[in-house]
């Protein structure tokens, strides 16, 4: 399903391809904690452990956006509905598993290297579906969480929520991930249209329904509202002075978050990476400082509302700062959450 160009072009990115239409990559932050160099964002807040998290794409090439920030190739997006005869999700599991390992196992010849984080790495306890494309747009969802699900190991979905359907399916059919992380990357409708630059037609609406019925998942899933933050910049480029951190837009994000009454927040600073340098340069990325400054602001508005909002985590080298209404005890995954 994947065109020969497009297959050449991620494996040039180091992707290994799956099947007809899924794809796993192995993340910088995998490859530093199996030398003990440091772990990932999400083991410092939630207790996984880096060097075992699969990052995969059931739908690699498939999506509604061609967001400006995006490091993906998303100029090769092949749209928004896979067609076609589709893998199972245990076929897609079984080969990510094997492919993951082949993309790993070469540094073992590496001195520095845990050989027990090695070997534990090639079973992965954490799969994130979030390494390029929509995953919301395969058909098959409900059926691969729950086969990671019976695998014991942690879901992760992350989405642009522009399938509110399949979020309600996901409810139906018991196959609710671990967390569900909604990507929240602009405050208001006009932003949104500029930078998402969706295909679908009704996105603002389709993803305002999404937080509605994340709101209706609470307590039934972790729910995550994560924001990607961009400043003005200073090089003469086509979005030099575009942002989505201006203090105008505090107010509008709360009133999202109030809507999706999610557990965790997730304000991140972009990263000018990949494909998006082309259309964010470096001087776009704001600087961890001014994402704790905004972050703050966004805290101080939360806390007219619920006084239990607080700073519960940060990572400089990740530039993220974790918001949450829970304590730091409850933040780390358990197994009834899986």
């Amino acid at each position: 399903m994947i065109p020969a160009k497009i297959k050449k072009l991620l494996e040039k990115m180091h992707y290994a391809l799956v099947g007809k239409h899924s794809a796993v990559q192995v993340c910088s932050w995998t490859k530093k904690s199996l030398s003990n160099q440091g772990v990932c964002w999400k083991e410092h807040f939630y207790g996984i452990e880096s060097h075992r998290c699969c990052q995969m794409s059931p739908s690699a090439m498939w999506c509604e956006n061609y967001c400006l920030h995006c490091w993906r190739p998303i100029e090769n997006n092949l749209g928004m509905k896979m067609e076609g005869k589709l893998d199972s999700p245990k076929e897609i599991l079984d080969e990510i598993i094997k492919a993951r390992k082949k993309l790993i196992i070469g540094h073992g010849g590496d001195s520095k290297v845990s050989k027990k984080k090695l070997k534990e790495s090639f079973e992965p306890t954490l799969f994130t579906l979030s390494l390029s494309g929509e995953p919301t747009i395969y058909p098959k969802l409900p059926e691969l969480i729950q086969e990671i699900r019976k695998r014991k190991a942690v879901s992760f979905l992350v989405t642009n929520g522009l399938n509110p359907e399949m979020l309600r399916k996901l409810q139906k059919q018991n196959a609710l991930p671990t967390q569900i992380t909604i990507s929240v990357n602009a405050p208001n409708e006009k932003l949104y249209n500029i930078w998402h630059r969706s295909i679908k037609k009704d996105a603002w609406k389709k993803f305002n329904q999404s937080l509605e019925v994340m709101n209706s998942l609470k307590g039934k899933v972790r729910l995550a509202f994560r924001m990607t933050l961009v400043k003005p910049g200073k090089e003469n480029s086509q979005y030099k002075e575009l942002t989505n951190m201006a203090d105008e837009h505090v107010e509008q994000y709360v009133k999202l978050i109030l809507k999706c009454n999610p557990d965790f927040i997730h304000v991140k600073g972009f990263k000018s990476l990949g494909y998006s340098r082309q259309r964010l340069p470096y001087d776009k990325q704001p600087f961890h400082e001014e994402v704790k400054s905004f972050a703050k602001k966004v805290l101080k508005k939360l806390k007219e509302y619920d006084k239990n909002w607080k700073i519960q985590g940060e990572q400089k080298r990740s530039c993220v700062v974790l918001i949450s209404r829970r304590k730091k005890k409850d933040l780390k995954i358990k197994k009834e959450d899986i």
